[in-house]
């Protein structure tokens, strides 16, 4: 297989015009008029010589030299192709562009004048395209709304208050998509998602938000999901976080995660934490993120902020680098797999505080996750480090509240010898009655937190019960309280 037949088969994927291969340059792609990169590093001159001979016919190799100029068909395993080569200002310059037409007799022709790009399909310029993404994003944070969804054959959809609301705008086409969805994706990016049909990136609207995407493909062709990011980190006291969770951001070391299922509101709580620590602390904080999320000035802290994929490999490696960086207090996007929750918990246990995510949804089954990623041999050791460095859990979920909007409920565990030892013990399933009987300092179970909401009339009893994990502890917890559960009937 040729060098050039992965870059051939992005050419075609993308229903690009040409491919540049240009001494001194890196590789562009022609989408739409616009050039983008497709690699990071430059092509020497020898390098464009080297990949055109791979594909050219033996009896024109020898033209393809330095000053040498030639043209000739290349059928990829994608498609065929049309290369011609030239000097420019004395470089070696090569366009391939598709072709089902091309000389595929291989002979060598004279130079014709550089023919123009062809036209950008109408509706389809890049331009337009940026504006047309500018225009949905700001809309959605106009709006109040969390993420912006589009899809081939569908209009935009916004999710405002949870519920997915529908724009009055015509369907989107696919080419028109995948334009919309480029003109805002980073180069490095584009790449990613031709070669594997996924992209994760963050985008910067000036004066509007940040906010989180995701581009992929499914049956139809690309789609796009964007989460707002707001400019303004919320204070701990605006999303009513409790007092001793708030103290937990003052500890010297330990373990503390957050978690809950997608869009439970994980990313908010954990800026309201660290922005509390860079307002109160003068620590080194270090994040690590897929992608950026919510961006904290340095105040009292200095913060760094690195992404996976840009800054750094993965979360593990970046983990493992963050020893050598002199971070005081390190927050870790996404404990994905074994190798990054065993670094985070020897990081916590080195004298740093970690702060991590997981999607899981009490603060039980937070403990048997990470236990249970690691194989039967190795869990009774991650058992006795995991009880001596956690030291809280806040695992949460959005309710919608009665007059609109969404508010979390919290199930909150806080360590304390007794809890340590049931984690050491592997008896987890006690957890629940020590949150219940250590109210006191703090802790709370989800469903007592649920029916606090709706003794205070923020969610129905409808909503607690439907986010509830325990349907008959909370059931039993609203008729104790006299709350009607006609729905049930």
């Amino acid at each position: 297989m040729a060098q050039l037949d992965r870059i051939i088969e992005i050419l075609h994927r993308q229903r690009g015009q040409s491919l540049r291969l240009v001494g001194g340059k890196p590789i562009g792609l022609v989408v739409g008029g616009a050039t983008r990169a497709v690699n990071s590093e430059p092509l020497s001159n020898t390098q464009v010589l080297g990949l055109l001979r791979e594909i050219a016919p033996a009896g024109l190799r020898a033209r393809v030299a330095p000053g040498g100029e030639v043209r000739f068909s290349y059928t990829a395993p994608s498609g065929q192709v049309a290369v011609e080569l030239e000097p420019v200002n004395g470089n070696m310059a090569a366009a391939v562009r598709p072709s089902a037409s091309a000389n595929s007799e291989g002979t060598a022709t004279e130079p014709s004048a550089p023919q123009p790009e062809p036209a950008t399909p109408a509706g389809h310029d890049v331009t337009a395209a940026h504006a047309e993404m500018d225009r949905l994003l700001a809309l959605l944070v106009e709006t109040g709304g969390s993420d912006l969804h589009l899809r081939v054959g569908e209009p935009p959809v916004l999710r405002n208050d949870g519920q997915l609301v529908r724009l009055d705008e015509p369907s989107l086409e696919r080419e028109r998509l995948q334009t919309m969805l480029e003109s805002i994706m980073p180069d490095k990016d584009r790449t990613k998602f031709a070669d594997t049909g996924d992209a994760d990136y963050a985008y910067e609207l000036e004066n509007v938000s940040r906010f989180r995407c995701n581009a992929a493909l499914d049956r139809r062709g690309p789609m796009g999901v964007f989460r707002v990011i707001p400019n303004q980190i919320p204070t701990c006291e605006e999303l009513d976080i409790s007092k001793p969770v708030q103290n937990l951001c003052y500890l010297t070391k330990g373990l503390v995660l957050v978690t809950g299922p997608t869009g439970c509101g994980k990313s908010t709580t954990l800026a309201a934490l660290v922005d509390l620590m860079n307002r109160e602390r003068n620590d080194h904080i270090l994040t690590i993120e897929d992608p950026i999320e919510f961006v904290h000035d340095s105040k009292q802290c200095l913060v760094t902020h690195r992404q996976v994929g840009m800054h750094t490999h993965s979360f593990r490696v970046g983990l493992r680098a963050a020893l050598r960086e002199d971070p005081d207090i390190v927050l870790v996007g996404e404990l994905r797999d074994l190798e990054t929750v065993e670094t985070a918990i020897e990081t916590a246990e080195t004298g740093h505080l970690v702060f991590g995510t997981l999607h899981t949804t009490t603060a039980a089954s937070t403990i048997d996750r990470i236990i249970d990623q690691f194989p039967p041999d190795r869990q009774a050791q991650i058992r006795v480090m995991l009880s001596e460095s956690l030291r809280g859990v806040i695992a949460q979920i959005l309710c919608r509240k009665v007059d609109g909007g969404r508010v979390a409920a919290r199930e909150i565990l806080l360590t304390s010898p007794a809890v340590s030892n049931l984690v050491r013990e592997g008896k987890t399933f006690q957890i629940p009655s020590i949150i219940q009987t250590n109210r006191k300092i703090g802790m709370t179970t989800l469903n007592d937190s649920l029916v606090e909401l709706v003794e205070r009339n923020v969610i129905e009893p409808k909503e607690a019960y439907m986010k509830s994990v325990d349907k008959g502890g909370i059931q039993s917890a609203l008729t104790a309280k006299g709350h009607s559960l006609s729905f049930l009937s």
